[in-house]
């Protein structure tokens, strides 16, 4: 996997703010919110203690800024050394590397915000989970209701107007009700300290044969509801356990490495805004040990629900998240190429390489494993309290 910095780095490089979170060698190792300038990689623990934290600073990106052109930061070491060591398969002791950039967010994600996904949750929702049973169910759904979707406004009366009439025909599903109704899915992607990083591992279980990589933009919001950044996320997805029951969506979904954030949390500021965030494109390629290659891209202004839609649908009176937000906002990359047998489509094999990519956000590259194969999570919230006061970070 490519983890120099040229590839990992947004094309205008380190001209924003990219903060992020890495694990630091000493005596006791744990870890740290840094920030990139040029290339050097700074601990930005003497501002606040996690990411959670530093997000919530009022006046944040000038605090960020002020430490660092005041040298009150920490060096711990140059961007190329690091993003070296974070490789699954290269980690070597007393240097630096990644993790996800978050910490004690929520981790939740969006579904059907895009209507090629959208259609593809009603075909596996017909096919039972078996892709055999696909390829015959999308033509002729896309033939019948595709073309009525695409321009339709989710909640809008013409959406409504189309859902009766879908009923009365009985094409009428649940994943149609999220994609074009008043309410979007929101629903918990991973537990918060759970996603891994750019160069690690991500999984799927052993027992499903039909899954995919879901590239996504990830919106980060503090504990007040404001989007103060965004990332990239694979939101890993099991085709077959979801489409046997919409019911086993936390089966589908939240699993060992399932969740894969990064490389960095670029934070809205003169040079990137949520206008800029709205033009980004997603670039997708999956590599495979077998020669197999697949590769997309995808405009974010193809969204149905805008992110700050979505986000005051997560977050608002009636639930509030005190220690921030990670939001998936979904994605339009649908694989049907077929990969070996014909008319089942796409699904992954053992160490592929997905590399999701923005010219806005930089990439993030991981490799696919089994779920039982990669090494457990065994550091969460009360870890990282332990490990801060042994570090004399809380306060």
């Amino acid at each position: 996997m490519d983890l120099s910095a040229d590839f990992i780095l947004p094309d205008d490089k380190t001209s924003g703010l990219l903060v992020g979170r890495a694990w630091l060698p000493g005596t006791p190792a744990g870890p740290s919110p840094v920030v990139l300038a040029d290339d050097v990689v700074h601990d930005l623990s003497a501002l606040a203690p996690t990411v959670s934290a530093l997000l919530d600073l009022e006046e944040m990106t000038e605090r960020i800024r002020a430490a660092l052109h005041g040298g009150k930061l920490t060096a711990i070491g140059e961007l190329e050394a690091i993003l070296s060591n974070s490789a699954w398969d290269a980690r070597r002791e007393g240097i630096a590397y990644f993790l996800a950039p978050c910490d004690l967010q929520a981790l939740r994600a969006s579904g059907v915000t895009f209507v090629d996904s959208m259609l593809e949750r009603v075909i596996e929702e017909q096919a039972k989970g078996d892709p055999a049973q696909a390829e015959a169910i999308r033509e002729s759904l896309a033939a019948e209701i595709g073309t009525q979707l695409a321009s339709l406004k989710p909640g809008s009366p013409e959406a409504a107007r189309l859902k009766e009439s879908l009923i009365e025909r009985g094409q009428w599903s649940q994943y149609l009700e999220v994609g074009i109704g008043p309410d979007a899915e929101i629903f918990t992607k991973s537990q918060p300290m759970s996603a891994v990083g750019c160069g690690a591992e991500i999984g799927i279980l052993a027992t499903s044969v039909w899954n995919n990589p879901e590239p996504e933009v990830a919106v980060v919001a503090n504990g007040r509801g404001e989007i103060v950044g965004a990332t990239l996320g694979n939101d890993v997805n099991l085709r077959d356990v979801e489409g046997r029951s919409a019911l086993l969506l936390g089966r589908a979904k939240d699993n060992n490495a399932s969740c894969a954030l990064g490389p960095f949390i670029r934070l809205l500021d003169e040079t990137f805004d949520m206008a800029a965030l709205t033009r980004t494109a997603i670039e997708v390629e999956v590599s495979g040990e077998d020669g197999f290659t697949i590769a997309d891209t995808y405009p974010l202004s193809a969204i149905s629900r805008s992110p700050e839609e979505l986000v005051r649908q997560a977050f608002n009176a009636d639930h509030q998240y005190p220690d921030g937000l990670v939001l998936f906002l979904g994605t339009m990359f649908a694989p049907v190429q077929d990969r070996e047998v014909p008319g089942e489509g796409f699904t992954h094999k053992l160490g592929d390489i997905v590399t999701i990519r923005s010219k806005e956000l930089g990439a993030l590259v991981n490799r696919v494993n089994h779920c039982d194969k990669i090494a457990p999570w065994t550091f969460g919230s009360l870890a990282l309290m332990r490990n801060l006061a042994q570090r004399g970070l809380l306060t």
